[in-house]
């Protein structure tokens, strides 16, 4: 009974492996950015002028965000970078408004791998 037992208890943690390895998310699926792209933060608001640059270990760019009335805030976001994939990831964003009148944090992350740069979808 106690061998049962065990081998029951290996065999889920297999299954509980193996579902959490393929759970992982493909990078390389997300759609290639595009100039603009609708901010993470809605509004109509539309990024322009995004292109994060690697360096070491972050990622970072200036960037506008226009409202649909043409109010336009120039920013800047810093990324920390992971290598994965064959790429880098840049993810937990933060961003700051040129002026420092304003800042926070995005959801929105960006995989680079052999010049593609992918947008998620969040």
């Amino acid at each position: 009974m106690r061998d049962a037992a065990f081998f029951s208890f290996i065999a889920a943690c297999t299954a509980l492996a193996i579902h959490g390895a393929g759970a992982q998310e493909n990078f390389g699926d997300w759609s290639p950015l595009t100039n603009p792209f609708p901010s993470t933060g809605g509004g109509g608001i539309m990024i322009h002028d995004y292109d994060p640059v690697v360096s070491g270990d972050k990622c970072a760019t200036k960037f506008r965000a226009v409202e649909p009335n043409g109010t336009t805030y120039h920013n800047l976001i810093e990324f920390e970078a992971t290598q994965t994939q064959g790429g880098v990831l840049c993810s937990k964003g933060q961003w700051r408004s040129a002026d420092g009148s304003a800042s926070g944090t995005t959801p929105f992350r960006v995989f680079i791998k052999d010049g593609i740069k992918r947008g998620s979808s969040q």
